[in-house]
Order: C-alpha cells, then sequence, then structure tokens
C-alpha cells in the first residue's frame, strides 16, 4: 500500500505544475492580472497620488456628498464669524486673542464622528429656526489654554500638556462659557442672511452619544484656528446639510462684499430707471356684451350704445391691468382723464 502511495505523489505534483503552468499561460495572454498598486488606485487608496485622495471607488462613494464650493454664501459668513470671534474672545479672556479660518469641507457624519480623538468634548448646539442641530469640538489643547487663560495662569512659551483623562466639572463649566459666546457670535454672522438663534443644548464626552445625523449623512465641517499669544488650539463647527437645507437657497445666491449680495449702487440706479420708464395706459369708456352675429354684422357707421353715463368714472389700463379710475375731461385740444382712485393694489403700497 505504502508503495502505491509513493507512485502517486510525483504523478499528483506534475498534475499541478502543468496546471498551475497553464492557468499562468491564460492570464498571460488574456494581460487581465493587477498588480498590487493598480488594485490599490482601483479602490481609492493610491498613496501616491496625494493631490486627489478621491479617485476609483472611493471617489463614485464621494460623489454623493455636496461641496461647499456650491454654497459661496457659506464661506462668507464663517468669515464673518471669525472677524467678531476674535472681538468677542478678547473681551471675554482680556487678553490678545486671533481666530483664523483654517478650512471648510464637506464629510460624511459618520467618518468624522470615528475619527474623534479621545477624551473629547463635544458640545451640542440646535438651531431654533432650522429645527436641527450641530456639533462644536474643541481639542484639548485649546480647552487647557482657555482654561489656562481665564483662571490666570502665567504666559509660558512651553507647549500646554495634555492629559489623557476625563474633563472636570470646572473645565466643561469654562468650556460651556467659551461656546456660548462663540455661539452668540454665529448668529449674528448669519443674522444679515437668515435671522436664527443657535441654542446651547448638552456637552458630550462620548462621540457615539452626540449622534445627531445618520452616519452616512453629509456635513459640513469648519476648523477654525484660536491663538493666544502663545497659547491656543483648534476648533471644529460641523453642521450637516440637513440643518442648512431651510436657507439652501439663500445660500446658493451669488454676493459682492459683505452685503451678502446687495449692492445699493445699482439699486439705486435700477430704481432711477424703472421710475423713467415710459408707460402706455389704455383709458377704458365702457364695455358691453354682444352677440358674435352682431359683432359680425357690424359696418361702418354702425353704432355701439353703452351703458355708462358721462359722468361715470372710467379705468385706467395698464397691460390689460387695471390701475386707476378717474373723470374723462379735456384740456384745450387734448383728452384728459382726472385720477380719482387707485385700484392696483401695489400702487397703493408704493403710494
Amino acid at each position: 500500500m505504502s508503495e502505491n502511495v509513493t507512485a502517486e505523489k510525483p504523478q499528483d505534483a506534475a498534475t499541478n505544475a502543468e496546471a498551475a503552468k497553464a492557468m499562468a499561460g491564460a492570464v498571460g495572454e488574456n494581460g487581465k492580472v493587477l498588480n498590487q498598486d493598480e488594485i490599490d488606485s482601483l479602490l481609492g487608496f493610491d498613496s501616491s497620488n496625494k493631490e486627489d485622495s478621491s479617485i476609483g471607488i472611493q471617489a463614485m462613494l464621494d460623489k454623493a456628498l455636496s461641496s461647499y464650493e456650491r454654497l459661496p454664501m457659506l464661506e462668507v459668513v464663517f468669515d464673518r464669524l471669525v472677524r467678531m470671534m476674535s472681538t468677542s474672545l478678547r473681551n471675554l479672556t482680556s487678553d490678545n486673542v486671533d481666530v483664523s479660518l483654517e478650512s471648510i469641507t464637506s464629510l460624511r457624519f459618520g467618518d468624522y464622528i470615528n475619527a474623534v480623538p479621545l477624551p473629547a468634548l463635544l458640545s451640542i448646539f440646535k438651531a431654533v429656526e432650522w429645527e436641527n442641530y450641530g456639533i462644536i469640538t474643541a481639542n484639548g489643547q485649546l480647552i487647557f489654554s482657555v482654561l489656562d487663560v481665564l483662571l490666570g495662569g502665567r504666559r509660558s512659551n512651553r507647549p500646554v500638556k495634555i492629559v489623557g483623562r476625563p474633563y472636570t466639572t470646572i473645565e466643561q463649566d469654562v468650556v460651556r462659557k467659551f461656546i456660548e459666546v462663540m455661539l452668540s457670535d454665529m448668529s449674528a454672522a448669519f443674522d444679515p442672511l437668515s435671522p436664527v438663534t443657535f441654542k446651547y443644548e448638552r456637552q458630550e464626552t462620548n462621540p457615539r452619544f452626540a449622534t445627531i445625523a445618520r452616519p452616512a449623512n453629509a456635513a459640513i465641517l469648519v476648523t477654525l484656528r484660536v491663538d493666544m499669544e502663545e497659547r491656543g488650539g483648534m476648533l471644529e463647527i460641523l453642521i450637516p446639510y440637513a440643518t442648512l437645507e431651510p436657507i439652501k437657497d439663500l445660500l446658493l445666491q451669488m454676493f459682492m462684499g459683505e452685503k451678502f449680495g446687495r449692492d445699493s449702487i445699482w439699486e439705486s440706479h435700477l430704481g432711477q430707471e424703472v421710475r423713467s420708464t415710459d408707460l402706455k395706459l389704455d383709458a377704458l369708456l365702457g364695455q358691453k356684451r354682444v352677440r358674435m352675429s352682431d359683432v359680425v354684422n357690424l359696418k361702418v357707421g354702425s353704432t355701439i350704445v353703452l351703458e355708462q353715463e358721462p359722468d361715470d368714472d372710467i379705468t385706467l389700463m395698464c397691460g390689460g391691468i387695471p390701475m386707476m379710475t378717474g373723470k374723462l375731461g379735456k384740456i384745450g385740444e387734448n383728452k384728459a382723464v382726472k385720477v380719482t382712485e387707485i385700484v392696483n393694489k401695489r400702487m397703493k403700497e408704493i403710494m
């Protein structure tokens, strides 16, 4: 029995070698084998292409995300917020505070929550008029910097030491005061576009408890940098697209300067040109309902008897729309109408 087994082994090895060789030949002829770099590029994990990280299948998955560049007004709002926060934080900390806008990006809500480092302090706020929520996250370096400044810590060139422990009640209260000042500035920044009140809701130390949207929902991530002399840190504002949906049309409009698309010079010029435009008014002397056969039988010299009296008001119309009523008269060789009443509602409002 052992002789049969040893006799079959060379035959099996030869068979496997021939099969592998035939498969390699077939693959070589078709040329459809992908190496590891091509597979990574197809799946969107090409490390060599650092400029464009969304390629291949990853680009198809991210295509559903709306780009903030489609909302041109959003960047104007946050530029306004940066200037207002610089002033408000100077008044709060009595220190030289500089706030700068680092970036505005689009991402999925689940990707952001999974990337929040622990321990974390996430402040959830509500947009009252829009009936939705957002999240503000301050990193540990900023939290301890604000705490150091508000409690009278000395200025030092040494970096703030980050302690990997949960935040105390005092630290949470200090951050809450900081966030409330920021929310007040955010409300003022959005006010020229659409009045809204951002209300502080709660704080969470576990990102899983700060879920305000589905993991696959798109969101806007605004990253701010706060510098206080040698101290400071990063501040992140996460606003789901569902929160901005009520003012999406306003965010899509084009703009000039800080007036959010309103140009007083152009408005004044347009108003003057409209007021100097010539209009044609038709005086309706009277109306009468007749049969079609009578209209067909009308000839030169036929008389149409109207029901109006000479002293009755006539209607002045523009483009078929009644504008005003008046009395028919004559000035010199010209026919005239003395206006007695404005019947158009919009004209009444203007007058």
